[in-house]
């Protein structure tokens, strides 16, 4: 059974619809007559009668010199209607959504009053050539503001209104309007604000939106648009308007609320003119309205709001979408300051005082801002590296390596291909921190500190891990050489310089044969230059249980080393979210944020130019959208707004994606945290590493997690503010729980184990010659 109020809701939504005033100008019969039946037949009509103080407007607006009372400014009034009487005098409005009816000026003394007080920022004569002129909106949320601007100002005598949707909640923190206006059209509840504005002018409302098959008439229906508005959020639409205003010439005016961003592009001026500047010249706007997903829409999406330019709250806000909030933020504060520049431009567009395309920034918070800045906090990373040849020189001299009976000379040739095979080894963020000097029959290992980070290099020993694996490509190579190899230690401590020395032999020597590099795995030498760290994410695809074990076995084959093998779901699952908040909180931290920053190489020229750190094009699977949150969280702003709003769970949306796809997750442990014991994991590590490569397992060092744990525990655990650390103990605790281990193991890496395609490209090194040198 309906309610009352249900049947009288169902009545509302029946005039919801209405938009035109009706005019009623009882000097004519016939008018007259309309009234008398609308208030016989319609109730409790509100009627509002102050015709005479808008005559003693006009009277006073034609009179500037004068000065009159009150009583004088009446007289003047009364003498002015004259013998009219006085109901005639006018126009009678009637506004059926309001059900007020209420008594006006006729058009041209309303017009003249209404717009008194824009002489002389619009002149007389400017007013009536505006009065000629015809403006569009598309999109009616932060087109209302425009529209209503337009229309208060009267820039224009024709305002055509395009938008499809209605009246939501939501809306109302950017749109001037009353809630009951709610489940309303948009181009119904801006013509009816216009209509209480001002009901003389011209109104022509598109409540189906822009289609392919409107958008002629819209442009160009009873006259040509002057200017076009486009602030709609349809792709397809922005680009479709766009095409059609460029064929009849006619210039399209955006604005995205944010920064005070005005674009402008005169397609009236410049018939050759690319839509959106050209920056969308490289895609196929013909397959625009394919894109469905904001994946596929990304491409399309960037240029036209300018990433690069966007505010720093916007794009904090954009990393937030579809973990705290649906879709991008706007401001009531930024709708109504780009209503006014919007109106602005238009009207100086339509006078012919503004000729340019582009694109211009009003933007609140530069102008009006502190004028104290946030200090720049400064990276680890050492992009020169840092050892000199005089302190390898000084180095070697110091160590005092003695020759040993039999020792070979290499040749230059045999040195450098040994080394260029050492130097495809893996190192913590491609850093290659390794130079080589070979003299006197030595070849010398040496620690060039280009890689240190406060937060994932505790006390050296993430970078000393990837010369521990380039000594074993270096003994792997030479055995395939048929040459035996000798290593010696100088004691490896966080103040090393000289890492290690090799001499080389062509066959065993019964003096040292017992201090000969063994042949425990000469076989895999085969893989070294087929290995490469694989990021790419794909379903998970169970591994066999053997295959793993079997990468466990050699890296037990260094004595002391483990590697814990984890391929159970619910445990991979808990693992996820541990590793995904630790990658969060990695590039939350101000340090951290830092050397993700300057180790990530955003572009193919950075990756040529510094051969160096992560190549983000070819060697991570990222979708375009997660490209552009990387790029995003590169801005580190952006990230600390984050910090301050205590949100960024999507930072770990990566990792998240990387383990779900993994089949197995590990990691490789030595008995002790020390820098000995981590150069030794490095060979275990790359000695499974190589074994995986032979078996088509993909192998990629997840470890951000590990590094800070190891951080947290061995190294400076104040770096972390209070509440981080706090969470990173919890972390910590449970994730050495899942994997059985004690807090004082050495965990050397966190590794993910999974059978995917082939990235793109594999990290390039520095030239051989770059870090190899020659003793005279």
């Amino acid at each position: 059974m309906k309610t009352k109020l249900h049947v009288l809701s169902l009545q509302n939504k029946a005039k919801q619809k209405s938009c035109d005033p009706l005019f009623f100008r009882l000097s004519i019969d016939a008018d007259k007559k309309k009234l008398n039946q609308l208030l016989d037949e319609v109730h409790d009509v509100e009627v509002f009668d102050e015709i005479l103080g808008q005559v003693e407007e006009f009277v006073k607006s034609q009179n500037p010199k004068n000065v009159f009372s009150k009583n004088e400014l009446t007289e003047l009034a009364i003498k002015h209607i004259a013998k009219t009487p006085y109901e005639e005098y006018g126009v009678w409005v009637y506004y059926p959504w309001l059900n007020k009816l209420v008594h006006l000026l006729d058009e041209k003394e309303f017009v003249t009053v209404r717009t008194n007080r824009n002489q002389y920022k619009i002149t007389p004569q400017e007013a009536a050539l505006l009065s000629t002129k015809k403006v569009g909106i598309i999109g009616l949320s932060v087109g209302q503001s425009i529209a209503l601007t337009i229309a208060m100002e009267r820039t224009c005598g024709e305002l055509r209104i395009a938008d499809f949707d209605i009246l939501e909640l939501s809306n109302l923190n950017r749109i001037r309007t009353g809630i009951p206006n709610l489940g309303i059209g948009k181009t119904i509840v801006v013509a009816r604000e216009i209509a209480e504005i001002d009901p003389f002018l011209k109104v022509i409302c598109f409540h189906d939106g822009i289609t392919e098959d409107n958008i002629d008439y819209f442009i160009s229906a009873g006259g040509k648009l002057n200017v076009l508005v486009d602030v709609c959020d349809d792709l397809t639409v922005k680009i479709l308007c766009r095409q059609k205003a460029k064929g009849y010439g006619v210039p399209v005016l955006m604005d995205t609320s944010d920064k005070g961003m005005i674009d402008v592009e005169r397609f009236d001026l410049e018939p050759n003119r690319p839509i959106f500047h050209g920056l969308i010249d490289h895609l196929d706007v013909s397959k625009i309205k394919e894109a469905k997903t904001n994946e596929e829409k990304v491409p399309y999406l960037l240029p036209m709001v300018g990433i690069e330019t966007i505010s720093s709250r916007l794009k904090a806000s954009m990393m937030e979408i579809a973990q705290t909030i649906t879709t991008w933020p706007q401001l009531a504060s930024s709708v109504v300051l780009g209503g006014g520049l919007g109106a602005d431009v238009c009207r100086r567009i339509l006078l012919d005082q503004f000729h340019d395309s582009g694109r211009y920034f009003v933007d609140a918070e530069e102008l009006i801002a502190d004028k104290t800045k946030e200090n720049t906090l400064q990276s680890d990373i050492n992009l020169n590296p840092s050892i000199s040849n005089e302190e390898m020189v000084n180095q070697i001299l110091n160590f005092n390596s003695t020759e040993i009976e039999g020792q070979l000379d290499l040749s230059k040739e045999t040195i450098a291909d040994i080394v260029n095979a050492a130097t495809r080894a893996p190192s913590g963020a491609n850093g290659q921190g390794w130079k080589w000097k070979y003299d006197n029959k030595n070849l010398y290992l040496f620690y060039d500190r280009i890689y240190l980070s406060s937060v994932l290099d505790c006390n050296c020993t993430t970078s000393i891990v990837g010369l521990g694996s380039a000594t074993e490509n270096l003994v792997l190579k030479a055995h395939s050489m048929n040459l035996e190899v000798l290593t010696e230690h100088p004691p490896i401590d966080i103040d090393s310089i000289l890492i290690a020395v090799f001499k080389f032999f062509d066959k065993p020597n019964e003096k040292i044969s017992s201090r000969l590099e063994p042949h425990v795995c000469d076989e895999l030498e085969s893989e070294i230059f087929n290995r490469f760290t694989n990021r790419s994410i794909g379903p998970r695809v169970k591994i066999e249980r053997k295959k793993l074990e079997d990468l466990r076995t050699l890296a037990q084959t260094i004595p002391g080393a483990d590697l814990i093998i984890i391929d159970d779901e619910k445990k991979l699952d808990r693992i996820m979210e541990i590793t995904a908040k630790m990658d969060q909180y990695r590039i939350m931290h101000p340090k951290g944020h830092q050397d993700f920053r300057l180790e990530i190489q955003w572009t193919p020229e950075q990756v040529q130019q510094n051969r160096f750190g992560i190549d983000l094009i070819n060697t991570v699977d990222l979708t375009l959208s997660e490209k552009v949150g990387w790029h995003i969280a590169s801005q580190w702003p952006v990230v600390n707004l984050l910090n301050k709003w205590d949100l960024g769970n999507g930072l770990g949306r990566i990792q998240r994606k990387c383990i779900a796809g993994a089949s197995a997750v590990g990691i490789i442990t030595m008995p002790k945290f020390s820098q000995n014991d981590f150069y030794q994991g490095g060979r275990a590590l790359e000695r499974l590493w190589l074994g995986a490569t032979k078996e088509k397992i993909s192998v990629h060092p997840a470890s951000i997690s590990t590094l800070m744990f190891n951080t947290f525990e061995f190294g400076n655990k104040e770096i972390f503010p209070p509440k981080m650390r706090e969470e990173i103990e919890k972390m910590r605790n449970e994730f050495y729980d899942i994997f059985s281990i004690d807090l004082n193991v050495g965990v050397v890496l966190f590794l993910r184990f999974c059978i995917a395609k082939d990235p793109k490209g594999k990290s390039i090194r520095f030239p051989i010659e770059y870090v190899l040198s020659f003793g005279k």
